[in-house]
């Protein structure tokens, strides 16, 4: 599977920008995604998730509850991430990513993931 995330780019604190990630050889709708960033010197870290489609549900970290939502567009093979009320500490690079496999909790770590997109840089200016 061949993941492309897209969509970032630099805006000003209090803004809004969506970063799709398209899918090949995959249909996303059968498997859990999740978004992850990473910001310069820190760790991968865990932003949201979105299970395959009748397992029903989002989960999302505290630090973008309620100002991230997490979509797919199954005609497009695509999810997204919106993202809004942006904070200077959302910038990152992002990441989606594609698990094989299913588990019954949410999964959050990086390793639950076995398929990864090539990243897109988010600046958030203060």
């Amino acid at each position: 599977v061949q993941l492309q995330a897209s969509g970032g780019g630099s805006v000003q604190a209090g803004g809004s920008l969506r970063l799709s990630c398209a899918a090949s050889g995959r249909t996303l709708s059968r498997y859990t995604m999740g978004w992850f960033r990473q910001a310069p010197g820190k760790e991968r870290e865990f932003v949201g998730t979105m299970r395959r489609s009748g397992a029903g549900g989002t989960y999302y970290a505290d630090s973008v509850k309620g100002r991230f939502t997490i979509s797919r567009d199954n005609a497009k093979n695509t999810v997204y991430l919106q993202m809004t009320s942006l904070k200077f500490d959302d910038t990152a690079v992002y990441f989606c990513a594609v698990a094989e496999r299913h588990l019954a909790g949410w999964m959050t770590r990086a390793y639950d993931y076995a398929y990864w997109g090539q990243g897109t840089l988010v600046t958030v200016s203060s």
